[in-house]
């Protein structure tokens, strides 16, 4: 049987908190440190991931830093500790791995952790692109958002899922609009998008002047903070919230019931699986980047598949084409790591008509 491994990171101090209650009583920064010098270790045993072409079985590796660890660490530290990682999963007898969260994100995507690795090494971000594409078109549906005449943002457009997005999404949509941090990536960016689809273009470093004016959002960013919030956003909107940790703050969620907000990548996995391991999803769903390092291993495909910041288009529609085969879906909709029902979204439709209608009046009043 063929067998693959991911490695997971605690997100935040409060996911250790929530494995070891008592650390609670511990300083931030001594719980932080302490971790700092364990090694990585096996979680769980990943059981019954089952196509119509096989089966295989996996192995999550715990990477023992916080999100803010491996992006405030020196990129060596955090690098050598993934590495760590990636020995323990060639000891089980992993044939190719996949990189969790930010450990897919520190350095340079993956290539100096590949270079150091006897084993395929993936970042799964081929896959997250091609679900969060998805997820978004599912959505704005919902919403009766016609993409075809949308205003898209794309939030860290320059990353390596972003800039994929945005060159996908701008074969889609009546205008898109790129934020990010760096306007020399951004203004390269655009020039490739420009000349791919032709269509208007904006590029902004700064969010909130875009923000208020997207139909659709994507968001994809790197942050350690939430970077939307309530009042960035039009009465409306949808947004596809791919980062962990998460780039939408918890306050939309209270304040905006005008808006849908989505978790892009949830995927259902084929087969009765089992992932021994409790992720905060519901059972049988994971991310499109766990997912990616199934997909691999049911397709023998022992390659370094989704790495640096450069991924292709053809990479993307790939992993697509062989997440199908092997029945792999897209899940149902997600929002604030909670089930979204059909009753929610007409209620977030209705409270848009209602303020809309509330506008129009306090206009011809006037």
């Amino acid at each position: 049987m063929n067998k693959f491994a991911f490695i997971i990171h605690p997100i935040e101090i409060a996911d250790i908190y929530r494995k070891f209650p008592l650390l609670e009583k511990l300083p931030v920064n001594l719980v932080e440190k302490t971790f700092k010098y364990l090694p990585p270790m096996k979680v769980s045993v990943i059981e019954g991931v089952k196509s119509p072409w096989g089966e295989v079985q996996g192995f999550f590796i715990a990477c023992p830093l916080t999100t803010r660890q491996l992006l405030t660490l020196p990129e060596e530290v955090s690098i050598k500790k993934i590495i760590e990682a990636v020995k323990v999963a060639e000891k089980l007898g992993a044939q190719v791995v996949g990189l969790g969260a930010m450990t897919s994100v520190v350095g340079d995507g993956g290539i100096t952790i590949a270079k150091n690795s006897n084993i395929p090494v993936t970042t799964g971000n081929s896959y997250t692109v091609a679900s969060a594409i998805d997820a978004t078109l599912k959505a704005a549906a919902l919403m009766d958002i016609d993409i075809s005449n949308a205003n898209v943002a794309v939030l860290g457009a320059t990353g390596s899922v972003g800039s994929v997005v945005a060159r996908l999404i701008a074969r889609k949509c009546k205008s898109l609009m790129l934020v990010a941090r760096n306007n020399e990536r951004l203004s390269k960016l655009a020039r490739i998008v420009m000349y791919e689809s032709g269509i208007a273009l904006e590029v902004s470093c700064e969010s909130r002047k875009v923000l208020c004016k997207a139909d659709i959002i994507i968001s994809v960013t790197s942050s350690m903070d939430t970077v939307i919030n309530p009042e960035d956003l039009k009465p409306g909107a949808v947004v596809c919230d791919v980062a962990r940790p998460r780039d939408v703050s918890l306050a939309v969620q209270k304040l905006r019931k005008d808006v849908l907000v989505i978790e892009g990548g949830v995927i259902k996995v084929p087969g009765p699986v089992n992932f021994n391991f409790n992720f905060g999803f519901p059972p049988g769903l994971a991310y499109a980047c766990m997912a990616e390092t199934m997909i691999l291993a049911l397709e023998s495909k022992w390659e370094c598949f989704s790495l640096g910041r450069e991924l292709s288009i053809a990479g993307v529609e790939e992993i697509k084409t062989l997440a199908t085969k092997h029945n792999f879906q897209l899940a149902g909709m997600r929002s604030f790591e909670k089930t979204l029902t059909n009753g929610q979204i007409s209620r977030i439709k209705n409270e848009v008509i209602m303020k809309r209608e509330k506008e129009y009046n306090i206009v011809a009043s006037i």
